[in-house]
């Protein structure tokens, strides 16, 4: 508790004349677990467990790891898996409240996500009306096999080259100079535009890699959470 204290008051700060935005993760963010290894660890694809080794030990990027575990699934299962992502996927609470919150203070809300279409969209449907664009992979079921497709790849500044949805690529294309921007995530795949936002609010490992390296951050528990700090922090 000692710890976000500090880090809220580190992070308050007037955002000036620019605007803010919002980058908001999927996957353990808006909602409370990974689908992704929720769809894995549900159907055990022969071979998934090996492609997250991989990765870990990064033999392997992102983008190759989640291709490849998805490419385990025959294209005929797409409605059985999108099935159970939509029916196992809980919204983390105040999420409707920080949108009607954002719309109302015209504040643009992006999720920022390296989760599927087939699934992620249907998942965030009833909340369609008050996001303002959705950045999420691909997906191609024409083939024998599931192929997820790269429409928002790396720039020439990510650090990394293969995240898949590159967050940080989406993150530079609002100029630092006109826009307050602000990430809200939770794992690894949020850690290289938290290094760029001018505001982190942070979960899980997102929380243990900004203290590790000291970034200024602010830890949340839902988005009650996020709005409480966001109406303090985010002045205009």
């Amino acid at each position: 508790m000692n710890n976000m204290s500090t880090h809220t008051e580190e992070t308050s700060v007037n955002t000036g004349s620019k605007q803010p935005v919002l980058f908001c993760d999927f996957d353990g963010t808006i909602t409370e677990n990974d689908n992704i290894l929720a769809i894995m660890e549900h159907f055990q694809p022969e071979g998934w467990k090996e492609m997250v080794d991989k990765l870990t030990s990064k033999q392997i990027s992102l983008m190759d790891c989640v291709g490849s575990m998805f490419r385990l699934f025959p294209s005929s299962m797409r409605d059985e898996v999108a099935s159970f992502a939509i029916n196992n996927a809980k919204i983390r609470a105040g999420f409707e409240e920080l949108l009607a919150y954002c719309k109302e203070q015209h504040i643009p809300f992006l999720v920022t996500s390296g989760g599927i279409d087939f699934f992620l969209k249907p998942i965030l449907a009833p909340y369609e009306s008050s996001i303002d664009r959705i950045y999420c992979n691909g997906s191609d079921f024409s083939g024998s096999h599931m192929e997820i497709l790269w429409p928002h790849a790396c720039d020439a500044e990510c650090v990394n080259q293969g995240c898949g949805m590159c967050k940080t690529s989406i993150i530079r294309s609002f100029a630092s100079d006109q826009y307050f921007r602000i990430l809200i995530g939770d794992s690894i795949s949020d850690f290289e535009g938290a290094k760029i936002a001018d505001l982190v609010f942070s979960r899980s490992h997102l929380t243990e890699l900004c203290e590790e390296l000291q970034l200024p951050h602010i830890a949340f528990g839902t988005f009650h959470d996020v709005l409480g700090h966001l109406k303090k922090a985010v002045t205009r």
